[in-house]
């Protein structure tokens, strides 16, 4: 007798990204008769209610490739959106759910979004479709890692699973705590900015205000993610108090030597802790694999995050007479602007990676991949060899290249290293002048620098996905 049941279900709590949905409720013809079993589970009244995996299982004891479609269905979805709250692009989602689902012997098609899975699952009882949600997206580079591993251990070992063990080594991945406390976090983001300003041709005084706005700032944010604030909340206030804690660090300094208070242009590498790389870049990748909702969801998702972090900038600085100026020349040669770029290019990322919770040995991988292929990027502008456009393909290209050789030897995951590693060439900067100059009402700077920064962001995935065709040969097909 064939089977179609239908319920919608979420993941389990999860500190970061918990899943949340509505109580499965499952009916099944009873055999020989025309009668059906109802089973509801009581959950607390919320707007994104989290699914207690545990309590909606049919035959947890059983091995899990002899049960029901409907827990297999479970098992699949809750793979993919535990990778999905970390952050990672669809194409892996969808690899990891395709992957316990030939272990689990049913056939699995899916549509994903930002924070959904669409998933029906068919078998030759029939089939059953749920619908899984997160209450908001993050990015855990860890997490990544802990699944692929996990997904590896299914395809060696899963078929000798029980239903129940599945779910209680997902339930051992998603309360792994972080690496970092918020401070530490702060400290990241402070390191990871100052870095930042150098590279935008920033000196000692401005690095110096932006370590300790950036410090302040991602540290205000990360304590009001933790208690589950909305995004652009968190954004918008870090962004604010980075802006401010620049501009009293300027102030403080100019106690000692008022030649500071002239140095206001790093202000802009204050904030650059806001600037959501991680899901601007994976909304290329998403979108060069046609997974089109979530790759323009994503890109959404990040232009609101840029969007509410340059208003409020371009608020404080109206306030406080700040413009974004050139930086001074700081008249340093090539070989020790070089050695300077390839540190700063290396603490820069490894922040980076810190704020996107990567173990020190993956931070540090990515530090160095990133400090090669930035480094190359910036000598390649100054000696006008590329256009910064250009040089953001190779150098996002040469990323990529590097990162395919380091997974190889360390075997960990390569959007862990990849994407933290051109972090640091999404141009933030221009982003921020953009949205300074429609301020002022001078259109055509607006427009000048808005596009730079577009054709930027658009060529730095374009160089990891030719990298990523090049190096691996299921990425590069469409099946």
């Amino acid at each position: 007798m064939s089977r179609t049941e239908t319920a919608p279900t979420a993941a389990a709590n999860d500190p970061m990204a918990s899943s949340t949905a509505s109580p499965r409720a499952e009916s099944a013809p009873a055999a020989g008769s025309g009668g059906h079993r109802a089973r509801h589970t009581r959950v607390p009244h919320a707007n994104h209610m989290a699914v207690p995996w545990h309590e909606v299982l049919d035959a947890q004891g059983e091995l899990a490739p002899s049960a029901g479609i409907a827990d297999k269905s479970s098992i699949i979805c809750r793979v993919g959106l535990i990778i999905l709250s970390a952050g990672a692009s669809t194409w892996r989602v969808r690899d990891a759910m395709n992957a316990t689902a030939d272990v689990l012997g049913v056939t699995c098609s899916t549509d994903i979004s930002l924070t959904a899975i669409d998933c029906t699952c068919f078998d030759e009882t029939g089939s059953f479709s749920e619908v899984a949600s997160l209450h908001t997206t993050g990015v855990n580079t860890e997490r990544i890692w802990n699944m692929e591993r996990f997904v590896c251990d299914i395809r060696a070992e899963g078929a000798s699973w029980t239903v129940g063990e599945f779910h209680d080594r997902m339930d051992a991945v998603e309360r792994k705590p972080g690496n970092y406390a918020p401070w530490q976090v702060g400290l990241a983001a402070a390191a990871a900015c100052c870095a930042f300003v150098f590279l935008l041709g920033g000196g000692p005084i401005e690095m110096f205000c932006a370590f300790v706005g950036a410090g302040l700032g991602n540290l205000v944010r990360r304590l009001m993610l933790d208690r589950h604030l909305t995004h652009l909340a968190c954004a918008g206030t870090g962004v604010a108090v980075a802006c401010c804690a620049y501009v009293a660090a300027t102030h403080a300094v100019g106690l000692i030597e008022p030649a500071a208070l002239r140095h206001n242009a790093g202000y802009i590498g204050a904030m650059l802790f806001v600037i959501p790389g991680f899901p601007l870049i994976t909304s290329g990748l998403d979108i060069a694999k046609l997974d089109l909702r979530a790759g323009v969801e994503r890109a959404v998702y990040a232009l609101s995050i840029i969007v509410t972090a340059t208003l409020i900038a371009w608020l404080i600085s109206s306030g406080a007479q700040l413009t974004p100026d050139e930086f001074v020349d700081l008249g340093l040669g090539p070989v020790p602007l070089t050695l300077l770029r390839l540190a700063m290019s290396f603490v820069g990322v490894f922040g980076f990676s810190m704020m996107f919770n990567s173990p020190p040995r993956m931070a540090a991988t990515a530090g160095i991949v990133g400090a090669v292929a930035n480094t190359l990027r910036l000598a390649l502008v100054d000696a006008a060899v590329l256009t910064p456009e250009a040089a953001a393909f190779l150098g996002s290209f040469v990323a990529g290249m590097l990162a395919a050789f380091a997974t190889r030897r360390t075997h960990l995951p390569r959007i862990s290293l990849t994407v933290p590693s051109i972090v640091i060439m999404v141009p933030g900067l221009y982003l921020y002048r953009a949205v300074y100059f429609m301020g002022a009402l001078e259109t055509l700077s607006a427009l000048d620098w808005g596009f730079r920064a577009v054709m930027i962001i658009l060529f730095l995935p374009m160089g990891l996905a030719a990298a990523r065709i090049l190096t691996d040969p299921e990425w590069r097909h469409c099946t």
